[in-house]
């Protein structure tokens, strides 16, 4: 069940944390983080771009009042929102890259499938 991982952190810092990801990823397309965040951020990120989908005033609230920055809410709603049109789900890849040098976390690769790249 998405949302009840704890992370080791208090609920404000991991929420916090997670807002960042969440707006990192939607900004640059993949970020390289624990997997067990990655799949967190999974569930968070496809929230966010189905909430573009739906390109209504209070989802661009909803939206604006989780991610952190205002020009990629609008890069969300104006591009990848346009990006995902015709696909129900399934926004995101999650790809393990084995254990971290310093203390031995599992690392994951956590991207935006290209929608471009299913059609073909």
């Amino acid at each position: 069940m998405p949302g009840t991982r704890k992370l080791g952190r208090p609920t404000a810092h991991r929420k916090a944390m997670l807002r960042g990801l969440v707006t990192y990823l939607l900004e640059n397309g993949s970020i390289e983080t624990t997997l067990t965040r990655a799949k967190e951020v999974r569930s968070l990120a496809e929230k966010m771009i189905t909430l573009g989908k739906k390109n209504t005033l209070a989802s661009r609230r909803a939206a604006l009042a989780y991610i952190t920055k205002e020009d990629v809410v609008k890069k969300l709603f104006d591009v990848t929102a346009l990006k995902y049109a015709d696909r129900n789900g399934g926004y995101t890849q999650i790809y393990k890259l084995g254990p971290r040098r310093g203390d031995g976390a599992e690392m994951a690769l956590i991207k935006l499938v290209d929608a471009d790249e299913e059609s073909k």
